[in-house]
This record gives C-alpha cells, sequence and structure tokens, in this order.
C-alpha cells in the first residue's frame, strides 16, 4: 500500500484513554447512588454497554441496580422533560377551535 493511501485511513483505536468506569474497589449496589447516576442518561435512560464500557456481568449488575433504585424511589423513573411554551394562536387555529358542533 503507498504512503499516500495510509493517511486516508482512519485508525480503530482511539487516542483518548479513559478510565474504567467502575474502580475495583467500587461496590454495584442499589444504595450507591453516584455510581448509578453515571450510568443514565439525561432522559433518564439507561445507557448501552457500548457507551458505558462495561463488561456484561457489570452491565447487568448496574441495569438490575438501577431498577432497584428506582422501584424504592431512590432514583425518578424518567428526568423532568423540556415543558414547550406556548405560543399566541394564529388566525389559522383560532378559526378551528372557534367552531362549535
Amino acid at each position: 500500500m503507498d504512503k499516500s493511501k495510509r493517511l486516508f485511513i482512519k485508525s480503530k483505536r482511539s487516542f483518548r484513554r479513559r478510565l474504567p468506569p467502575i474502580q475495583s474497589g467500587d461496590r454495584i449496589d442499589y444504595r450507591n447512588i453516584s455510581l448509578i447516576s453515571r450510568f443514565i442518561s439525561q432522559q433518564g435512560k439507561i445507557l448501552s454497554r457500548r457507551v458505558n464500557r462495561l463488561t456484561l456481568k457489570q452491565q447487568r449488575l448496574i441495569t438490575i441496580a438501577i431498577k432497584q433504585a428506582r422501584i424504592l424511589s431512590l432514583l425518578p423513573f424518567r428526568q423532568k422533560a423540556k415543558r414547550f411554551e406556548r405560543r399566541q394562536s394564529t388566525a389559522r387555529t383560532v378559526g378551528l377551535r372557534t367552531r362549535n358542533n
């Protein structure tokens, strides 16, 4: 392969190495809210294994812990969604609303 062609091939390896999300001393438990909350998205969904960079066993334990914490109301099931502001109704929608059948 030419040197010129090698320049355009992207490396699959990331140059940034992150620390593993769960340290060896961390205990995966429903009471450890600070650990569990790292694996939940802003909408309140459980993040996938690929995003979390967890092993299968760790992901299972995290999922169980999150579900237990939700049931015991230590974590919310859903995060508060953005509330949409009401705009002034336009002439087109005003005519539809005023119709009485």
